[in-house]
């Protein structure tokens, strides 16, 4: 227990430059606490208790700002960065080294039972605001771009963007979607819109179109002027 702990703490340095002491990071970083509280819910749940599991999981989001259901199942190094609107599903399943920003749901697309929340891999990265919904996977060391929607599974060391969520990045290649999608290069702080990307592709054919058609006319034109 004493080893998950020290492991939590380091985990925030690590990924936090503003982290300064490990008292702070005791006393003011709700992801952390969030974390703590679920796993005690979660432990718990998984021997049978309901009510009290689920009594923890409201005040920790009382107290924190994340809503992480006591059935959730959490693997080692997770980091929730400023924690607020966190909310990760019952049947959700989040491998080691992931980290969740602000905003992030892990939920599901309607009332089925059994597994309907994402598996999300090793190494990934969920920005500010996404939605993964659904029973898929996320591959390991891929990246879910800031408030997309990610509707259907990710293949590993990829990158998603837009919504609904496409992949723009895998296996250190740029996917591209569409003809002249190369105006922009992916960066890991310059996430690509796809559907940006399309727009410009649309007003660049647009704007061939509209010189071809000034040249027909510029001939019809003349045409004309050569018949008089």
């Amino acid at each position: 227990m004493l080893n998950r702990l020290r492991k939590d703490i380091k985990v925030v340095f690590e990924r936090d430059p503003a982290a300064k002491s490990v008292v702070e990071v005791l006393l003011c970083y709700p992801g952390l606490h969030a974390i703590w509280l679920h796993r005690i819910a979660h432990w718990l749940f998984n021997r049978g208790w309901v009510l009290v599991p689920r009594m923890i999981n409201y005040f920790n989001r009382i107290l924190t700002g994340v809503d992480i259901h006591p059935g959730a199942t959490i693997g080692e190094g997770l980091f929730i960065d400023h924690a607020t609107g966190v909310v990760i599903g019952e049947t959700c399943i989040i491998g080691d080294n992931v980290t969740l920003y602000q905003g992030v749901t892990l939920g599901g697309t309607g009332k089925e039972k059994g597994k309907r929340h994402p598996t999300i891999g090793n190494n990934v990265v969920v920005a500010s605001g996404a939605k993964v919904l659904g029973s898929f996977k996320v591959g390991d060391n891929s990246k879910i771009g800031a408030g997309s929607v990610v509707l259907r599974e990710v293949p590993p060391n990829s990158t998603v963007v837009g919504i609904p969520g496409k992949i723009v990045w895998h296996d250190g290649k740029k996917v591209n979607r569409y003809e002249d999608a190369d105006a922009i290069d992916l960066e890991h702080d310059d996430l690509p819109d796809p559907m940006a990307e399309m727009m410009l592709c649309m007003q660049r054919n647009i704007a061939r179109l509209e010189g071809r058609v000034a040249q027909l006319e510029k001939e019809l034109k003349n045409r004309e002027l050569k018949g008089v």
